[in-house]
């Protein structure tokens, strides 16, 4: 809201004010009529809650203070009801907007000082017996209902602005997928040439050079390019398909300590100090640096002395590549080899970690590559306000309540009353209390919070007899349904329903919808029945019963009424977050998809084929070949790294995804902040049928879709000719629309849906059944 709105409000409240006072005594004649001094007094206190409330947005806190301070102020001098609107709805309105802007804490400690101030003032001046203090019940509801209401505010605000963010990240990431994966199969398909192929030729290089000195160099050189071919060949399937999770993975240490071990065995002197990583983002970019970076030294300088140092620390973690100059006489076999890209990729790997990365030669005539990337702390949870401000506010709250002269200055004395009886307020004040908490454990125990409350219902009629209650007979069992509506209107005493299955959960919630009403309706009638058989009444019996009955089922009915369309608009939103998501990753995905097949179809007709030329002729001995072919195959790469930005696939003719693309899809779910993990055993081969490669894929997409905020695992395993995904932290998987759906996608395999507890659903879908033939392997391509 902008400033104007800000102001609305306030103008509105001085209106009512002045019809209340000074316009109804002036219209009827009271005598005698309002003086210039107590007009000029209620002008003065009228200016400044206007004042204070039209920038309450921006000074919460210091405007209820203000506020309260004016009307207690301005009550003393002036008649009885001068500061009714002002008091109440003023003070009402700086609360809310305390509990909107400002945190839970703060809210509740504003709560309960005013009320604090207020009850001191009652015993200050009349005692605890004086009067029945009902004053005292109603103040502190309209305070605690108005903090709820403002809590309530903010954290749908928040969850608002978190949804529409999330909404925001996930069109982003909608978007970026596609050309992310397409990077990612750059970066790979670089290293592997730069690495593994550069490799080979510097191997074969140096063994053709040392033909006549050693000539058994040139057998290990046959054997390291047939072994670094296949290295090739599964390198290049898992750039094609990389799995989400496949069996045991070495750690990030472990990869990094193997790396350092190859480019040894290159002859290549190298020492390292390397602290253990945590697999991810972080993990994966200090690999890529690395490796690259030997790579360069192996090309353009071997024999260097290199050293290479990760150190993960908590704000930062250094990646460092440092090597010397060259010794003298070293042939750089691999200098002609780079394609360029090198420098762009390392800095593409840090900036999508999060860090930076900085290359350049070293006073030393060497050269160094130094990566600066997160740290372990670099996630952490924003702290919350520092314990110094807590105890700040603590103080000025006791100071406010104890304050001595507001007592004197906002209620005038009566006379204090001798006797020791204890009133109906001190009584109504604590059961307002039980039912506040309540209230609060409602959300923990809904079935023992709903029974405290109705319990405490019947202790209304007796605490108005034990107080002499002389006050409005109906009121004090309407505040205990206000109560009880409040439960009814929130849904928690139907929780735990929804975890059973379909069937049988529509006759479990109407069941216990029926029993809740009943107990409501028959507790509170018979409270108010009490009370006003009680007080003593003309009207017949069974007329009181009658009545009470009729309202109590009223009022708990528009309660209920309420609380339903509430949480079916809740459902509404969130079933359209949910579609809107679900739309943007089976794009996302699909488009991605469409790029992997689009390079990996490149893939297999060129650079496959010239590494299996290679180890060919490794395999019979010709080292002359060898090379050439490893020359050959580094060219084919670097054509397909040039060309993989060209061409795009029509949308008609893009193709479907299988499980390969589970990665693509735990990677988009990720990035909306789902916590995602998918295992597939080894027992899943690389290969499926078509037709249930196709469904599995789909069943695993809606099911994952189904999650909520709880972290969700999907596990897939094959036995004895059935494939079986077992997905768990997926509640909202068995509503009857997602069962559906995916008895729909496995019916037609001959393939079965079973919902366990807690969110668990296993499918199983034959293999037997679909077995694939040329032409529908073709259309799947």
């Amino acid at each position: 809201m902008n400033r104007t709105d800000d102001r609305l409000l306030p103008v509105l409240l001085i209106c009512a004010q002045a019809v209340v006072w000074p316009g109804a005594p002036l219209v009827r004649g009271t005598v005698p009529a309002p003086t210039m001094a107590s007009l000029l007094v209620a002008a003065l206190v009228a200016g400044v809650v206007t004042a204070a409330l039209a920038l309450r947005r921006t000074r919460p806190v210091a405007t209820l203070v203000v506020v309260a301070a004016a009307c207690a102020l301005g009550a003393g001098p002036l008649p009885a009801g001068a500061m009714a609107v002002l008091g109440t709805a003023g003070v009402a309105l700086a609360l809310f907007t305390v509990a909107a802007e400002r945190d839970a804490f703060t809210a509740v400690l504003c709560v309960v000082a005013l009320a604090a101030w207020q009850f001191l003032q009652g015993i200050s001046l009349h005692g605890l017996s004086d009067r029945d203090g009902l004053d005292l019940v109603l103040t502190a509801l309209l305070y605690s209902a108005v903090c709820g209401a403002g809590l309530r505010v903010r954290r749908t605000r928040r969850a608002r602005r978190a949804a529409e963010q999330l909404l925001k990240w996930a069109e982003f990431e909608r978007h970026r997928l596609p050309a992310a994966e397409r990077r990612r199969m750059e970066r790979e398909l670089h290293d592997i040439s730069a690495h593994h192929l550069t490799a080979v030729v510097v191997t074969a290089g140096a063994a053709l050079g040392l033909r006549d000195r050693r000539p058994e160099l040139a057998q290990e050189a046959l054997e390291f390019a047939v072994e670094t071919g296949r290295e090739v060949t599964r390198a290049l399937g898992a750039v094609r398909a990389p799995a989400p999770s496949r069996g045991d993975v070495p750690s990030p240490e472990e990869r990094l300590l193997d790396l350092v071990a190859g480019f040894r065995r290159l002859d290549q002197r190298v020492d390292c100090e390397i602290d253990p990583l945590p697999d991810g983002t972080v993990a994966e970019a200090a690999y890529g640096i690395v490796r690259e970076a030997l790579t360069n030294v192996a090309r353009y300088a071997p024999g260097a002395h290199t050293r290479v140092l990760c150190r993960y620390g908590d704000t930062r973690t250094d990646v460092a590549v440092t090597s010397t100059s060259p010794p003298a006489g070293a042939v750089a076999h691999g200098a002609g080899l780079g394609g360029g890209r090198g420098q762009g990729f390392l800095r593409s790997r840090a900036r999508e970690a999060g860090g930076t990365v900085h290359s350049g030669p070293t006073a030393e005539g060497g050269w160094e590559v130094r990566a600066v990337l997160p740290g372990r702390m670099a996630t952490t949870v924003e702290p919350s306000a520092p314990r110094s401000y807590r105890v700040a506010q603590l103080v000025a709250a006791a100071g406010l309540v104890l304050q001595p002269l507001l007592p004197v200055l906002v209620i005038r004395a009566d006379e204090a009353s001798s006797t020791t009886r204890v009133s109906a307020g001190v009584f109504f004040a604590l059961l307002a209390a039980g039912q506040a908490v309540a209230l609060l454990w409602l959300r923990r125990a809904p079935r023992t919070a709903y029974g405290m409350l109705l319990g405490l219902a019947l202790l209304w009629p007796v605490a108005m007899a034990l107080g002499n209650y002389g006050g409005p007979v109906l009121l004090p069992p309407a505040l205990s349904l206000l109560a009880t509506c409040a439960a009814l209107a929130t849904g928690f005493p139907m929780r735990g329903v929804s975890d059973r299955p379909p069937p049988a959960r529509g006759h479990i919630t109407t069941l216990l919808l029926t029993v809740l009403m009943v107990l409501t309706v028959l507790v509170h009638a018979v409270a108010a029945t009490i009370a006003v058989l009680d007080r003593g009444t003309a009207a017949p019996v069974w007329a009181v019963v009658a009545g009470t009955t009729v309202g109590a089922a009223l009022t708990g009915t528009a309660a209920h009424l309420a609380g339903r369309l509430r949480t079916r608009r809740r459902q509404a939103d969130r079933r359209a977050h949910d579609e809107r998501l679900a739309a943007w990753t089976e794009e996302a995905v699909r488009d991605a998809w469409t790029e992997r097949r689009r390079i990996a179809a490149g893939l297999e007709t060129t650079v496959l084929a010239r590494a299996a030329d290679m180890v060919t002729e490794a395999e019979a001995g010709r080292l002359d070949a060898t090379a050439t072919r490893a020359r050959e195959a580094l060219a084919a790469m670097r054509t397909l790294l040039d060309t993989a930005r060209e061409g795009e696939t029509e949308a008609e003719l893009r193709p479907q995804p299988t499980l390969q693309a589970l990665d693509l899809l735990a990677h988009q779910l990720r990035s909306t902040g789902r916590d995602i993990e998918i295992r597939l055993t080894d027992r899943v081969p690389e290969r499926l049928p078509t037709a249930v490669d196709l469904a599995a894929y789909r069943a695993a997409e809606t099911l994952l879709a189904a999650g909520g905020e709880q972290p969700a695992m999907l596990e897939l395993d094959v036995d004895k000719g059935t494939l079986t995904l077992t997905a768990t932290g997926v509640p909202r998987a068995a509503a009857l629309a997602v069962q559906e759906r995916l008895t729909t996608r496995v019916a037609a395999l001959g393939g079965t849906v079973t919902t366990g507890p807690k969110g668990a659903v296993r499918l199983r879908l034959p293999l037997a059944v679909a077995q694939d033939t040329p032409d529908n392997e073709e259309r799947h391509r």
